[in-house]
């Protein structure tokens, strides 16, 4: 079968960009629908804090709990529940994704930053864990970077520093501006039409369970537009990495790379562009899962709670 030009280009110099190709697809996703229903409809009841939705699950360590673009928070449940009963989940709903509402902000991932730290500090939490997965990564390190005391440990599930120069190494804020000003504008301007079908055919490359594509999708679909426009087009511009040095607290990052091994990537030189996005980060202990894709918290279950548990010391 002829290729078509995205799989063409994505394999073409993939073995240097594979983790940029694994948050790319959860980006893609991003161009939703903007539909308004809830897409979790399981999920315990949750309270409200500022522009937050806080679900609390058990007793333990507090373990702040925040998922990606698009997602919802029942992404964590599973992994919550393998944590019991030594942790207290905070398992974060961001506004906007997921069917939750939107709030219009004129910096959403700084905002978000913000409420997160007013949220631990309002709620007493003696330093938590922070936990985050993709973009929920992107804000556990801007929260390690602004409060570095406030926090015992930061677990970081297949995120990146800067996206922007996963690409080119040599990029910045300001040379990745006009593409992302441009892909910002084409995610608005798509039908519902093609924006559901976008996310139909992304979602599988996500995740090995058919079950969570599902779920990926349902999410997609659910979440507000403008919000994952902004956010995306904010995760990308912003480059975390000279942030990286005010950590001061133990970092683990797990990372994925598996999805893209027909294509060309392999274990070694994926480990080597996440090494170089984190090398400001002082001691980061970096592992990859050898068969999860993006949403290692599925895909690879009983590996991230492992690592996590040796890593927080349960």
């Amino acid at each position: 079968m002829q290729k078509t030009p995205l799989k063409a280009s994505l394999k073409t110099g993939f073995k240097t960009r594979a983790p940029w190709f694994i948050l790319a697809i959860a980006i893609i996703t991003g161009i939703s629908s903007g539909r308004s229903q809830a897409a979790t409809p399981e999920a315990a009841p949750a309270t409200s804090f500022r522009d937050l939705q806080v679900q609390v699950v058990g007793t333990g360590k507090p373990v702040l709990m925040i998922p990606g673009l698009n997602s919802a928070a029942s992404v964590w449940t599973e992994t919550c529940a393998a944590l019991q009963p030594q942790v207290q989940c905070h398992i974060v709903q961001l506004p906007g994704f997921a069917g939750a509402k939107p709030v219009q902000k004129e910096q959403w991932l700084s905002t978000m930053r913000d409420e997160l730290l007013a949220y631990v500090d309002d709620k007493k939490l003696a330093q938590p864990v922070v936990m985050g997965h993709s973009l929920g990564g992107a804000l556990a390190l801007m929260l390690g970077s602004e409060a570095p005391t406030r926090f015992e440990r930061l677990v970081i599930v297949d995120s990146l520093a800067f996206m922007g120069a996963a690409r080119d190494p040599n990029a910045t804020e300001a040379s990745v501006k006009p593409m992302l000003q441009a892909m910002r504008q084409q995610m608005l301007a798509a039908s519902e039409e093609q924006s559901a079908n976008q996310i139909r055919m992304m979602a599988p490359g996500m995740t090995r369970s058919t079950k969570g594509a599902e779920r990926i999708t349902e999410w997609g679909l659910a979440s507000d537009r403008a919000t994952t426009a902004q956010s995306m087009t904010e995760l990308w511009g912003t480059d975390l990495r000279p942030a990286l040095k005010k950590i001061q607290v133990p970092t683990l990052l797990l990372g994925s790379w598996a999805a893209y091994q027909p294509m060309g990537a392999t274990k070694e030189s994926t480990r080597q562009i996440f090494e170089t996005q984190y090398a400001n980060l002082k001691g980061v202990d970096i592992k990859l899962s050898e068969a999860g894709y993006h949403f290692l918290m599925w895909d690879d279950a009983d590996w991230l709670i492992k690592e996590v548990k040796n890593f927080i010391k349960l």
